[in-house]
This record gives structure tokens, C-alpha cells and sequence, in this order.
């Protein structure tokens, strides 16, 4: 499978959908999660938001790391270092994704993400809200090669 074919839109919740990441140094923990392991090459991350319970990210793994191996770096990656100030439970235990199928679908999904806190009246400004981030000039044919 090559990476045009490996691009995902995934959905995770947080346990019982409790509003964990309005705290801003749990949100700001979960996004230096999740560019650390982005830096280390485990994933491209073209772009997300974290949202008060849960948290949509539009990636590509490592040709070499499952998707649900990502996950397990993203969600375990953030809980061990939060549980051990908190002991909170944080993930539901599943995530949900959606294979990226072309140019179109990943400029649909990005504009979905990207306007998700306006949606939800977090924000009226998408550029405005503080947990999101898009990669600029890493679009699907550039991050993709055709």
C-alpha cells in the first residue's frame, strides 16, 4: 500500500466524553504529543484540532507503523505522562477512522477539521482557536506525490 493509500481521518473520544481538554495544560500536553512523535517520524500530520472530549487528526503513518500502532503512540503517549499527576482515565478504548481517497476527500476532511470549534461555539474564528494546527504547504499532492 503506498501513501497516497495511507492517509487517515481518525476520531478519538475521551472516557465518557468528559470535557478533559478544556483544561488548557491537558489540550497543550496532548499537542506536544502528538508533534514529539510526528517529529520522530512515527507519522505525517497534515492537520488537527483538539476539541473539549475528543480530538480529530488527519495523518499519514510511517510506511513501516500501522495506523493502530499511531494510536497507540498518541493515546498511551499522553496518558502516561497525565496519569501520573492525575489519575484520571482518559481514552474510550477505540478510535475511528476513514481511509483518505483523494484530493477531494482530504480537502473535505481538512475543511471539517479545521471549522469543527466554530461548529461547536468554541470559537467564531477557525484560525483563532489555540488547539489546532494545520501544516502549511503539506496538501495532498504535495504530501503525496500525485
Amino acid at each position: 500500500m503506498d501513501d497516497s493509500q495511507r492517509t487517515f481521518f481518525v476520531t478519538t473520544v475521551t472516557w465518557q466524553r468528559l470535557p478533559i481538554f478544556r483544561v488548557e495544560s491537558r489540550a497543550r500536553l496532548l499537542i506536544e504529543v502528538l508533534l514529539g512523535y510526528r517529529d520522530q517520524g512515527k507519522y505525517l500530520l497534515h492537520e488537527f484540532v483538539v476539541m473539549p472530549d475528543h480530538v480529530h487528526l488527519l495523518l499519514t503513518p510511517a510506511p513501516e507503523i500501522s495506523l493502530e500502532r499511531v494510536m497507540q503512540f498518541i493515546k498511551g503517549g499522553y496518558s502516561y505522562p497525565l496519569r501520573k499527576v492525575e489519575k484520571i482515565q482518559v481514552w474510550q478504548e477505540s478510535f475511528t477512522n476513514h481511509r483518505i481517497r483523494d484530493a477531494e476527500d482530504y480537502g473535505r476532511h481538512c475543511e471539517y477539521v479545521r471549522l469543527n470549534p466554530v461548529r461547536a461555539r468554541l470559537s467564531s474564528d477557525a484560525s483563532a482557536y489555540p488547539f489546532r494546527q494545520r501544516v502549511r504547504g503539506c496538501g495532498w499532492m504535495k504530501c503525496h506525490r500525485g
